[in-house]
């Protein structure tokens, strides 16, 4: 099986605080991408969601991201200051296009990252 990926390597001093401000609009687009908690009735559970995910960047800590079933994940990766997006069901330039989505939102910040893109073949 192949797995498609959109890496977001954060550079300089950047902490995971750093990421307060864009991330709602992050997961929210992995969040829709996923049609998950998408309706009036789920608002509830994206908003603690999210609480979930702020509080730990608040605090400077790695976040949990979103690595549950669907058709994307969103992770952060223990012991480096990056996140990737990663798909085993998309294509290649799907997973490009979300990635360029939250590429242009984290461009909102003065963040210095890099992006890259990775395909691999898992067992």
């Amino acid at each position: 099986m192949k797995s498609h990926s959109y890496h977001f390597i954060l550079k300089g001093k950047a902490e995971y605080k750093d990421l307060v401000p864009v991330f709602p609009d992050i997961l929210k687009t992995i969040l829709a991408e996923n049609d998950h908690f998408q309706n009036d009735e789920d608002e509830e559970s994206r908003e603690m969601f999210i609480e979930l995910n702020m509080f730990d960047l608040e605090q400077n800590r790695k976040p949990e991201g979103y690595n549950r079933k669907g058709k994307y994940r969103l992770i952060f990766p223990i012991g480096a200051m990056e996140f990737y997006l990663i798909s085993l069901v998309a294509k290649p330039n799907d997973v490009k296009r979300v990635g360029d989505r939250i590429a242009d939102i984290l461009s909102t910040t003065n963040i210095k990252f890099e992006t890259s893109r990775g395909d691999d073949e898992i067992d």
